[in-house]
């Protein structure tokens, strides 16, 4: 990429992406903080326990039944 592809993809984007005029009404830090510890909070895992199992289930009946597939499964781990 040369100088002038550099300057018109930023001239394209200073287009596409206008500066914010003025600042934030607020800090959103914070607010995103509560939010994540909120949500670590919750024992969502123990909710999805069983999908977990029922792919496992399928995953090994379809290994059984077709045995070829073993090494495209141990290849995407």
């Amino acid at each position: 990429m040369n100088e002038n592809d550099r300057n018109r993809m930023k001239e394209l984007l200073q287009k596409a992406l206008p500066p914010m005029e003025g600042e934030p009404e607020r800090d959103l830090w914070p607010a995103m903080l509560r939010r994540l510890d909120a949500s670590s909070a919750a024992p969502r895992i123990i909710n999805r326990t069983w999908l977990d199992w029922a792919l496992l289930a399928g995953l090994v009946a379809y290994a059984a039944l077709f045995p070829a597939s073993i090494p495209v499964f141990l290849y995407y781990l």
